[in-house]
Protein backbone atom coordinates (compact mmCIF):
# COMPACT_ATOMS: atom_id res chain seq x y z
CA UNK A 1 0.00 0.00 0.00
CA UNK A 2 2.83 2.39 0.89
CA UNK A 3 4.53 1.71 -2.44
CA UNK A 4 1.28 2.30 -4.32
CA UNK A 5 0.85 5.63 -2.55
CA UNK A 6 4.39 6.59 -3.43
CA UNK A 7 3.86 5.77 -7.11
CA UNK A 8 0.60 7.74 -7.14
CA UNK A 9 2.26 10.72 -5.47
CA UNK A 10 5.10 10.57 -7.97
CA UNK A 11 2.59 10.53 -10.81
CA UNK A 12 0.91 13.65 -9.43
CA UNK A 13 4.28 15.37 -9.17
CA UNK A 14 5.15 14.43 -12.76
CA UNK A 15 1.86 15.99 -13.96
CA UNK A 16 2.61 19.17 -11.97
CA UNK A 17 6.10 19.37 -13.41
CA UNK A 18 4.77 18.97 -16.98
CA UNK A 19 2.15 21.68 -16.37
CA UNK A 20 4.78 24.02 -15.01
CA UNK A 21 7.00 23.35 -18.03
CA UNK A 22 4.14 24.01 -20.46
CA UNK A 23 3.39 27.37 -18.80
CA UNK A 24 7.08 28.27 -18.69
CA UNK A 25 7.68 27.35 -22.33
CA UNK A 26 4.57 29.13 -23.58
CA UNK A 27 5.66 32.38 -21.93
CA UNK A 28 2.18 32.78 -20.47
CA UNK A 29 1.97 35.65 -17.96
CA UNK A 30 0.97 34.37 -14.56
CA UNK A 31 -0.62 36.46 -11.82
CA UNK A 32 1.73 36.36 -8.84
CA UNK A 33 0.32 37.47 -5.49
CA UNK A 34 1.94 38.09 -2.11
CA UNK A 35 -0.22 37.11 0.85
CA UNK A 36 0.45 37.94 4.50
CA UNK A 37 -1.76 36.25 7.09
CA UNK A 38 -2.52 38.51 10.07
CA UNK A 39 -5.22 37.26 12.38
CA UNK A 40 -6.28 39.60 15.18
CA UNK A 41 -6.48 36.96 17.89
CA UNK A 42 -2.80 36.31 18.55
CA UNK A 43 -2.48 34.35 21.81
CA UNK A 44 1.15 35.27 22.56
CA UNK A 45 1.10 39.05 21.96
CA UNK A 46 -2.27 40.85 21.48
CA UNK A 47 -2.45 42.39 17.99
CA UNK A 48 1.18 41.41 17.53
CA UNK A 49 1.05 41.97 13.77
CA UNK A 50 0.59 45.72 14.14
CA UNK A 51 2.64 46.25 17.29
CA UNK A 52 5.37 48.84 16.68
CA UNK A 53 8.83 47.41 15.99
CA UNK A 54 11.58 50.03 15.57
CA UNK A 55 8.92 52.61 14.82
CA UNK A 56 7.07 50.58 12.18
CA UNK A 57 4.09 48.21 12.59
CA UNK A 58 5.44 44.66 12.50
CA UNK A 59 3.47 43.85 9.36
CA UNK A 60 4.77 47.05 7.74
CA UNK A 61 8.29 45.64 7.43
CA UNK A 62 7.26 42.73 5.18
CA UNK A 63 4.69 44.79 3.29
CA UNK A 64 7.33 47.37 2.41
CA UNK A 65 9.65 44.62 1.17
CA UNK A 66 6.89 42.99 -0.90
CA UNK A 67 5.67 46.24 -2.48
CA UNK A 68 9.17 47.55 -3.20
CA UNK A 69 10.28 44.24 -4.76
CA UNK A 70 7.97 45.01 -7.72
CA UNK A 71 7.60 41.27 -8.28
CA UNK A 72 3.92 40.93 -7.45
CA UNK A 73 0.80 41.71 -9.44
CA UNK A 74 -1.01 42.14 -6.13
CA UNK A 75 -0.07 42.31 -2.45
CA UNK A 76 -2.65 41.16 0.11
CA UNK A 77 -3.18 40.93 3.83
CA UNK A 78 -5.66 38.34 5.08
CA UNK A 79 -7.20 39.41 8.38
CA UNK A 80 -10.31 39.37 10.53
CA UNK A 81 -9.54 42.59 12.44
CA UNK A 82 -10.48 46.20 11.60
CA UNK A 83 -7.29 47.77 12.97
CA UNK A 84 -5.05 45.37 11.04
CA UNK A 85 -7.06 46.12 7.90
CA UNK A 86 -6.44 49.86 8.33
CA UNK A 87 -2.69 49.39 8.79
CA UNK A 88 -2.49 47.00 5.83
CA UNK A 89 -4.15 49.49 3.50
CA UNK A 90 -1.93 52.30 4.80
CA UNK A 91 1.10 50.23 3.78
CA UNK A 92 -0.16 49.57 0.26
CA UNK A 93 -1.89 46.20 0.55
CA UNK A 94 -5.28 44.95 -0.53
CA UNK A 95 -7.29 43.16 2.13
CA UNK A 96 -8.80 39.69 2.09
CA UNK A 97 -11.38 39.77 4.87
CA UNK A 98 -11.22 36.17 5.97
CA UNK A 99 -14.33 34.26 7.03
CA UNK A 100 -15.02 33.13 10.63
CA UNK A 101 -14.46 29.54 9.49
CA UNK A 102 -10.73 30.19 8.91
CA UNK A 103 -10.27 32.66 11.79
CA UNK A 104 -10.38 30.13 14.61
CA UNK A 105 -7.47 29.18 16.87
CA UNK A 106 -7.58 25.75 15.24
CA UNK A 107 -7.46 27.12 11.66
CA UNK A 108 -4.26 26.44 9.75
CA UNK A 109 -2.43 28.81 7.42
CA UNK A 110 -3.30 26.48 4.56
CA UNK A 111 -7.03 26.78 5.32
CA UNK A 112 -6.85 30.56 4.95
CA UNK A 113 -4.68 30.44 1.83
CA UNK A 114 -7.08 27.99 0.19
CA UNK A 115 -9.99 30.34 0.93
CA UNK A 116 -8.01 33.22 -0.60
CA UNK A 117 -7.29 31.16 -3.73
CA UNK A 118 -10.97 30.24 -4.14
CA UNK A 119 -12.00 33.90 -3.92
CA UNK A 120 -9.28 35.09 -6.31
CA UNK A 121 -9.32 32.80 -9.35
CA UNK A 122 -6.94 35.07 -11.29
CA UNK A 123 -4.02 34.24 -8.98
CA UNK A 124 -1.60 31.59 -10.29
CA UNK A 125 1.33 31.77 -7.87
CA UNK A 126 1.08 32.67 -4.18
CA UNK A 127 3.89 33.88 -1.96
CA UNK A 128 2.88 33.35 1.66
CA UNK A 129 5.00 35.83 3.64
CA UNK A 130 5.03 35.63 7.41
CA UNK A 131 4.44 38.95 9.17
CA UNK A 132 6.86 37.90 11.91
CA UNK A 133 9.92 38.09 9.62
CA UNK A 134 10.83 41.80 9.70
CA UNK A 135 14.32 41.47 8.18
CA UNK A 136 12.98 40.35 4.81
CA UNK A 137 14.37 42.33 1.86
CA UNK A 138 13.04 42.75 -1.70
CA UNK A 139 16.02 40.91 -3.18
CA UNK A 140 15.12 37.77 -1.20
CA UNK A 141 11.69 37.68 -2.85
CA UNK A 142 13.02 38.51 -6.30
CA UNK A 143 15.69 35.80 -6.26
CA UNK A 144 13.36 33.16 -4.84
CA UNK A 145 10.59 33.91 -7.34
CA UNK A 146 13.02 33.53 -10.24
CA UNK A 147 13.45 29.89 -9.24
CA UNK A 148 9.80 29.42 -10.22
CA UNK A 149 9.54 31.82 -13.17
CA UNK A 150 12.90 31.01 -14.80
CA UNK A 151 13.73 27.50 -13.64
CA UNK A 152 10.28 25.92 -13.65
CA UNK A 153 9.99 24.90 -10.00
CA UNK A 154 6.55 24.68 -8.43
CA UNK A 155 7.39 25.62 -4.84
CA UNK A 156 10.22 27.51 -3.13
CA UNK A 157 10.62 28.13 0.58
CA UNK A 158 13.15 30.00 2.71
CA UNK A 159 15.71 28.28 4.93
CA UNK A 160 18.62 29.25 7.16
CA UNK A 161 21.76 27.27 7.86
CA UNK A 162 22.13 26.21 11.49
CA UNK A 163 24.91 24.50 13.40
CA UNK A 164 23.06 22.78 16.23
CA UNK A 165 23.75 19.26 17.43
CA UNK A 166 20.41 17.56 18.05
CA UNK A 167 19.58 14.79 20.52
CA UNK A 168 16.58 12.50 20.85
CA UNK A 169 14.04 13.65 23.42
CA UNK A 170 13.24 11.25 26.27
CA UNK A 171 10.54 11.47 28.91
CA UNK A 172 11.50 12.69 32.36
CA UNK A 173 11.99 9.94 34.90
CA UNK A 174 12.54 7.31 32.26
CA UNK A 175 15.54 4.99 32.10
CA UNK A 176 15.96 5.18 28.32
CA UNK A 177 19.19 6.84 27.23
CA UNK A 178 19.06 9.67 24.74
CA UNK A 179 20.66 9.22 21.32
CA UNK A 180 22.43 11.66 19.01
CA UNK A 181 20.43 12.55 15.92
CA UNK A 182 22.92 14.34 13.69
CA UNK A 183 26.40 13.71 15.04
CA UNK A 184 28.87 11.06 16.10
CA UNK A 185 29.97 12.04 19.63
CA UNK A 186 33.20 10.06 19.23
CA UNK A 187 34.07 12.14 16.20
CA UNK A 188 32.56 15.49 17.12
CA UNK A 189 33.22 17.94 14.25
CA UNK A 190 34.44 21.48 14.63
CA UNK A 191 31.98 24.14 13.47
CA UNK A 192 34.22 25.16 10.58
CA UNK A 193 34.43 21.54 9.42
CA UNK A 194 30.65 21.02 9.36
CA UNK A 195 28.30 22.59 6.83
CA UNK A 196 25.44 22.51 9.30
CA UNK A 197 21.81 21.81 8.41
CA UNK A 198 19.22 23.72 6.41
CA UNK A 199 16.15 24.54 8.49
CA UNK A 200 13.00 26.38 7.47
CA UNK A 201 13.02 29.91 8.87
CA UNK A 202 9.37 30.56 8.00
CA UNK A 203 10.03 33.82 6.18
CA UNK A 204 8.16 32.91 2.98
CA UNK A 205 6.69 30.08 0.90
CA UNK A 206 6.09 30.32 -2.85
CA UNK A 207 3.53 27.84 -4.19
CA UNK A 208 1.52 27.36 -7.35
CA UNK A 209 -2.27 27.43 -7.29
CA UNK A 210 -2.33 23.73 -8.18
CA UNK A 211 -0.40 22.83 -5.04
CA UNK A 212 -2.64 24.95 -2.82
CA UNK A 213 -5.76 23.39 -4.29
CA UNK A 214 -4.32 19.92 -3.61
CA UNK A 215 -3.82 20.87 0.03
CA UNK A 216 -0.05 21.40 0.27
CA UNK A 217 2.28 24.40 0.36
CA UNK A 218 5.36 22.42 -0.66
CA UNK A 219 5.45 19.79 -3.35
CA UNK A 220 6.05 18.94 -6.96
CA UNK A 221 9.43 20.21 -8.10
CA UNK A 222 10.49 22.04 -4.98
CA UNK A 223 13.52 24.07 -4.00
CA UNK A 224 14.79 26.03 -1.03
CA UNK A 225 16.13 29.57 -0.89
CA UNK A 226 18.87 30.06 1.69
CA UNK A 227 18.83 33.29 3.70
CA UNK A 228 21.75 34.44 5.80
CA UNK A 229 21.26 34.15 9.59
CA UNK A 230 21.20 37.93 10.12
CA UNK A 231 18.01 38.15 8.02
CA UNK A 232 16.33 35.21 9.75
CA UNK A 233 14.34 36.86 12.52
CA UNK A 234 11.10 35.30 13.74
CA UNK A 235 9.04 36.92 16.51
CA UNK A 236 6.79 34.64 18.55
CA UNK A 237 6.82 36.00 22.10
CA UNK A 238 7.36 39.33 23.83
CA UNK A 239 10.88 38.44 24.91
CA UNK A 240 11.88 38.36 21.22
CA UNK A 241 10.88 42.00 20.77
CA UNK A 242 13.92 43.97 22.03
CA UNK A 243 16.32 41.53 20.37
CA UNK A 244 14.41 41.72 17.08
CA UNK A 245 14.32 45.51 17.29
CA UNK A 246 18.10 45.74 17.44
CA UNK A 247 18.44 43.25 14.60
CA UNK A 248 15.96 45.15 12.44
CA UNK A 249 17.73 48.46 13.00
CA UNK A 250 20.90 46.84 11.70
CA UNK A 251 19.67 44.42 9.03
CA UNK A 252 16.11 45.51 8.21
CA UNK A 253 14.91 46.98 4.91
CA UNK A 254 14.10 50.69 5.19
CA UNK A 255 12.75 51.41 1.72
CA UNK A 256 13.84 52.55 -1.72
CA UNK A 257 14.74 56.10 -0.72
CA UNK A 258 18.23 56.64 0.66
CA UNK A 259 18.02 58.35 4.06
CA UNK A 260 21.49 59.86 3.82
CA UNK A 261 20.11 62.61 1.56
CA UNK A 262 17.96 64.11 4.37
CA UNK A 263 19.03 67.72 4.73
CA UNK A 264 16.13 69.30 6.58
CA UNK A 265 13.98 68.35 9.58
CA UNK A 266 10.70 70.19 10.07
CA UNK A 267 9.39 69.63 13.58
CA UNK A 268 6.10 70.81 15.05
CA UNK A 269 6.49 72.69 18.31
CA UNK A 270 3.19 71.84 19.98
CA UNK A 271 2.63 68.11 20.33
CA UNK A 272 6.16 67.11 19.27
CA UNK A 273 8.84 69.25 20.88
CA UNK A 274 6.41 70.05 23.69
CA UNK A 275 3.64 67.95 25.18
CA UNK A 276 1.01 70.29 23.76
CA UNK A 277 0.24 72.10 27.00
CA UNK A 278 0.57 75.88 27.28
CA UNK A 279 1.03 77.21 30.80
CA UNK A 280 -0.14 80.75 31.49
CA UNK A 281 1.34 82.76 34.34
CA UNK A 282 -0.58 85.20 36.52
CA UNK A 283 0.79 88.03 34.40
CA UNK A 284 -0.50 86.35 31.22
CA UNK A 285 2.88 85.09 29.98
CA UNK A 286 2.72 81.82 28.02
CA UNK A 287 5.16 79.06 28.94
CA UNK A 288 5.93 75.59 27.62
CA UNK A 289 8.11 72.75 28.85
CA UNK A 290 10.97 71.53 26.65
CA UNK A 291 12.89 68.33 27.41
CA UNK A 292 16.69 68.66 27.38
CA UNK A 293 16.95 65.27 25.65
CA UNK A 294 14.99 66.70 22.73
CA UNK A 295 17.15 69.81 22.43
CA UNK A 296 20.24 67.58 22.52
CA UNK A 297 18.77 65.51 19.67
CA UNK A 298 18.35 68.68 17.62
CA UNK A 299 21.98 69.64 18.31
CA UNK A 300 23.10 66.17 17.19
CA UNK A 301 21.37 66.63 13.83
CA UNK A 302 22.81 70.11 13.39
CA UNK A 303 26.33 68.78 13.97
CA UNK A 304 25.75 66.28 11.17
CA UNK A 305 24.71 69.03 8.75
CA UNK A 306 20.94 68.60 9.02
CA UNK A 307 19.06 71.90 9.26
CA UNK A 308 16.22 71.88 11.81
CA UNK A 309 13.27 74.29 11.61
CA UNK A 310 10.59 74.36 14.28
CA UNK A 311 7.10 75.04 12.93
CA UNK A 312 3.73 75.96 14.33
CA UNK A 313 0.41 76.51 12.59
CA UNK A 314 -2.44 78.97 12.86
CA UNK A 315 -4.31 76.32 14.88
CA UNK A 316 -1.57 76.15 17.55
CA UNK A 317 0.32 79.45 17.23
CA UNK A 318 3.45 80.33 19.18
CA UNK A 319 3.87 83.89 20.42
CA UNK A 320 6.86 85.86 19.19
CA UNK A 321 8.35 86.02 22.68
CA UNK A 322 8.06 82.24 23.04
CA UNK A 323 9.39 81.66 19.53
CA UNK A 324 12.44 83.81 20.31
CA UNK A 325 13.13 81.82 23.48
CA UNK A 326 12.77 78.49 21.64
CA UNK A 327 15.08 79.71 18.90
CA UNK A 328 17.66 80.79 21.45
CA UNK A 329 17.36 77.49 23.32
CA UNK A 330 17.58 75.20 20.28
CA UNK A 331 19.52 77.23 17.74
CA UNK A 332 16.64 76.72 15.28
CA UNK A 333 14.51 79.06 13.24
CA UNK A 334 10.88 79.04 14.36
CA UNK A 335 8.25 79.56 11.63
CA UNK A 336 4.52 79.91 11.90
CA UNK A 337 2.57 78.39 9.01
CA UNK A 338 -1.01 78.99 7.91
CA UNK A 339 -3.76 76.48 7.25
CA UNK A 340 -2.13 75.19 4.04
CA UNK A 341 0.77 73.46 5.75
CA UNK A 342 1.73 71.33 2.76
CA UNK A 343 1.72 74.29 0.38
CA UNK A 344 3.86 76.43 2.67
CA UNK A 345 6.28 73.57 3.33
CA UNK A 346 6.61 73.03 -0.43
CA UNK A 347 7.36 76.74 -0.92
CA UNK A 348 10.00 76.50 1.81
CA UNK A 349 11.53 73.48 0.06
CA UNK A 350 11.58 75.31 -3.27
CA UNK A 351 13.44 78.20 -1.67
CA UNK A 352 16.06 75.76 -0.40
CA UNK A 353 16.08 73.71 -3.64
CA UNK A 354 15.02 70.53 -1.82
CA UNK A 355 12.91 67.53 -2.83
CA UNK A 356 10.54 65.68 -0.49
CA UNK A 357 13.01 62.79 -0.18
CA UNK A 358 15.52 65.22 1.36
CA UNK A 359 13.05 66.31 4.07
CA UNK A 360 12.20 64.69 7.39
CA UNK A 361 8.92 65.79 8.97
CA UNK A 362 7.69 65.32 12.52
CA UNK A 363 4.01 66.04 13.11
CA UNK A 364 1.31 64.98 15.49
CA UNK A 365 -2.20 65.29 14.05
CA UNK A 366 -4.53 65.29 11.03
CA UNK A 367 -3.24 68.60 9.52
CA UNK A 368 0.20 66.98 9.24
CA UNK A 369 -0.92 63.86 7.34
CA UNK A 370 -0.05 65.10 3.83
CA UNK A 371 3.46 66.12 4.86
CA UNK A 372 3.95 62.89 6.82
CA UNK A 373 3.05 60.91 3.70
CA UNK A 374 5.23 62.95 1.33
CA UNK A 375 8.40 63.39 3.37
CA UNK A 376 11.34 61.05 2.81
CA UNK A 377 11.32 60.31 6.53
CA UNK A 378 8.46 61.13 8.89
CA UNK A 379 7.56 60.47 12.50
CA UNK A 380 4.94 61.03 15.18
CA UNK A 381 5.16 60.81 18.99
CA UNK A 382 3.74 57.77 20.76
CA UNK A 383 0.62 59.64 21.86
CA UNK A 384 -0.34 60.93 18.39
CA UNK A 385 -3.82 60.02 17.06
CA UNK A 386 -4.24 57.02 14.77
CA UNK A 387 -4.70 59.14 11.63
CA UNK A 388 -1.20 60.57 12.08
CA UNK A 389 0.37 57.25 13.14
CA UNK A 390 -0.90 55.56 9.97
CA UNK A 391 0.64 58.29 7.79
CA UNK A 392 4.06 58.31 9.47
CA UNK A 393 6.99 56.12 8.48
CA UNK A 394 8.21 55.96 12.08
CA UNK A 395 6.25 55.95 15.35
CA UNK A 396 8.22 56.89 18.44
CA UNK A 397 8.21 54.92 21.67
CA UNK A 398 8.46 58.25 23.50
CA UNK A 399 5.61 60.68 23.99
CA UNK A 400 5.52 64.32 22.90
CA UNK A 401 7.73 66.53 25.03
CA UNK A 402 9.33 63.47 26.64
CA UNK A 403 12.10 62.47 24.27
CA UNK A 404 10.23 61.84 20.99
CA UNK A 405 12.32 64.42 19.08
CA UNK A 406 15.54 62.91 20.45
CA UNK A 407 14.36 59.44 19.42
CA UNK A 408 13.53 60.53 15.87
CA UNK A 409 16.84 62.40 15.63
CA UNK A 410 18.71 59.24 16.58
CA UNK A 411 16.68 57.28 14.03
CA UNK A 412 17.62 59.72 11.26
CA UNK A 413 21.30 59.55 12.21
CA UNK A 414 21.21 55.74 12.39
CA UNK A 415 19.74 55.49 8.90
CA UNK A 416 22.31 57.95 7.57
CA UNK A 417 25.08 55.85 9.09
CA UNK A 418 23.58 52.65 7.70
CA UNK A 419 23.26 54.14 4.22
CA UNK A 420 26.80 55.54 4.24
CA UNK A 421 28.12 52.13 5.29
CA UNK A 422 26.25 50.51 2.40
CA UNK A 423 27.62 53.09 -0.03
CA UNK A 424 31.14 52.34 1.19
CA UNK A 425 30.58 48.61 0.74
CA UNK A 426 29.30 49.21 -2.79
CA UNK A 427 32.34 51.34 -3.56
CA UNK A 428 34.72 48.64 -2.28
CA UNK A 429 32.81 46.00 -4.26
CA UNK A 430 33.09 48.03 -7.49
CA UNK A 431 36.78 48.68 -6.97
CA UNK A 432 37.45 45.03 -6.18
CA UNK A 433 35.49 43.47 -9.01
Amino acid sequence: MAAAKKRTRSGIEDVRDRKAKVIKDSGEKRHIAALILARGGSKGIPLKNIKMLAGVPLIGWVLRAAVDSKQFDSVWVSTDHDDIEKVAKAWGAQVHRRSPEVSKDSSSSLDTIQEFVRLNPEVDVICHIQATSPCLHPFHLKEALEVITKQGFTSVFSVVRQHHFRWQEVKKGGSVATQPLNLDPSNRPRRQDWDGELCENGSFYFSTRALIEEGVLQGGKWAYYEMLPEYSVDIDVDIDWPVAEQRVLRFGYFGLDKPEVVRLLLCKVSGCLTDGRVLISVSGEEMVSVNTRDTMGIRMLQREGVEVILISSSEDPVTKALADKLSQRTGCEVRQLGKDIQGEVKAMMDDKDLDWKEVAYMGNDAPDVDCLNLAGLSAVPRDAPVVAINAAKYSCHSAAGRGAVREFSEHILLLKKKAKSQMEQDRIHRNTF
